[in-house]
């Protein structure tokens, strides 16, 4: 494939592990570890919600759309991951790049508005009890869930095209594990002020506006916890959103940390030392957070004591 006197990129190829060189045998048996354990603990969770009828509640149900996104976004990335562990040559087409920056945006964007959703569903239970099943019925919950993926969808289908738009000739070697957003713009030949800018902006708006409106339904919460007048019922009350909390806590954490840094501070072994966290680590540790700190799906499920 050639444009004029340039050869194009066919392919590339990814260096993300290449300084630990004697170590991957021992990381490909520690992720894979973790990645099956990652797969079975989702697996238990979304069974026992499709199940028992006891737990088929918004909460539930968004927990159990959680599961099912951390699964899809870990098998975009880890057994490709694995394979290349355990390879000479780290090579993906040019073509399955851009197939895998799509799908792994799709999932993590619909992530964002997913927590923002159920930020909603917490701010509903806390604060209109009374209509909470009226408010938070099926078909609000499954309008929120296709209006996440329709957003993630959006997002994704136009970053991907810019990126994959511009010309790639002058190095097909990505400085990273997976075909994530910034490794590969480094490799591109040209790069459009435009398409950057725009690249950035819906990154913010992916990350600034489903906080944003996590924020806001926090504030009303802890507005309405505070007038509670029993210090065991204000407890109660924030139990039931201490794990939203944590886990959009690691969630922007990380985001932010990757996509809303200043480009002069690109660090390629940083980015990757970050990416092993929320493409290993996150999706193993939310569906248990949530899953270990609510009674109805302990004494319901698998976790039970």
């Amino acid at each position: 494939m050639e444009r004029g006197n340039e050869t194009l990129v066919r392919e590339f190829i990814f260096l993300g592990f290449s300084s630990l060189a004697g170590l991957q045998r021992l990381l490909f048996v520690a992720f894979l570890t973790l990645y099956l354990f990652t797969l079975g603990t989702n697996a238990i969770i979304i069974s026992t919600f499709m199940l028992d009828r006891a737990l088929h509640t918004p909460m539930y149900f968004f927990l159990a759309v959680l599961s099912c996104s951390e699964t899809c976004y870990t098998f975009v990335i880890v057994p490709k991951m694995l394979v290349d562990l355990l390879a000479q040559k780290k090579t993906i087409s040019f073509v399955g790049c851009a197939i895998q920056m799509f799908t792994f945006l799709f999932l993590g964007c619909s992530h964002s508005f997913l927590l923002a959703a159920m930020g909603y569903d917490r701010y509903v239970a806390i604060c209109n009890p009374l209509r909470y099943t009226e408010l938070m019925g099926p078909r609000v919950c499954v309008g929120l869930v296709a209006a996440a993926c329709a957003c993630g969808l959006t997002i994704a289908q136009v970053v991907t095209s810019l990126v994959f738009h511009m010309p790639f000739s002058s190095s097909n070697q990505v400085h990273h594990y997976f075909c994530d957003i910034s490794p590969v713009l480094k490799v591109a030949s040209h790069h459009s002020r435009l398409s950057q800018l725009v690249i950035f902006m819906i990154g913010v708006c992916v990350l600034v506006v489903p906080l944003l409106l996590i924020l806001v339904s926090y504030i009303r919460i802890i507005s309405a916890i505070l007038k509670i007048p029993s210090s065991t019922g204000r407890y109660k009350a924030f139990s039931t959103c201490a794990s939203h909390l944590t886990v959009v806590t690691v969630h922007y954490g990380c985001a932010s940390f990757i996509y809303l840094r200043p480009k002069s501070s690109y660090s390629s072994s940083q980015d990757t030392l970050i990416s092993v966290s929320y493409t290993i680590l996150t999706p193993l540790f939310n569906p248990m957070i949530y899953s270990l700190r609510n009674q109805e799906f302990k004494s319901n499920g698998p976790f039970e004591e």
